[in-house]
């Protein structure tokens, strides 16, 4: 990798944080985001950073159902069922999302999707199981930072629709 292309991926890194703070900043929420020194890039290094459950950690997990992106939002102690996606979406099946299509649908590269400030029209989906807690965190627009926030609050901003989306 080149020097120049590693400047490039370090300002969309500080871009996708800064547009998550913006958001939230509008939202009275900024003061919820916590920065880390170490990746939190994965749900179990996420969660003990953060010192929390496993299951608190909201992944932000890219399908494609259909043709068309989704946005699965799943607890870290679970795993996004494809399946279950694809019939909520009334197609034969779904897939993970390249990086390439992540980012197109999300604004955000893999391992640093955030939840907020999405594009109008991006179907978001939350795993019910995450009903298990008031508090959930999950990334801040960085594979360093998350958000503190309810679910209540999660769900309203992010107008998800509540299923069974995990196994």
């Amino acid at each position: 990798m080149t020097a120049g292309s590693s400047e490039e991926m370090q300002a969309k890194r500080v871009r996708s944080a800064e547009r998550v703070r913006a958001y939230l900043a509008e939202h009275g929420l900024a003061e919820e985001i916590v920065t880390f020194e170490q990746s939190t890039k994965t749900a179990e290094m996420a969660a003990e950073a953060m010192g929390c459950e496993l299951g608190q950690i909201v992944k932000s997990l890219v399908f494609v159902a259909g043709g068309a992106p989704v946005l699965a939002l799943v607890a870290g102690d679970r795993r996004g069922d494809a399946n279950a996606i694809a019939r909520l979406m009334g197609s034969e099946d779904a897939r993970f999302a390249d990086a390439e299509t992540v980012r197109a649908a999300t604004g955000y590269a893999i391992g640093a999707v955030s939840p907020f400030d999405l594009p109008d029209g991006l179907v978001v989906l939350a795993d019910e199981s995450l009903s298990r807690f008031e508090t959930v965190f999950p990334a801040a627009g960085s594979a360093s930072s998350m958000v503190r926030i309810g679910l209540a609050r999660l769900l309203e901003l992010t107008g998800a629709t509540v299923a069974r989306i995990s196994q």
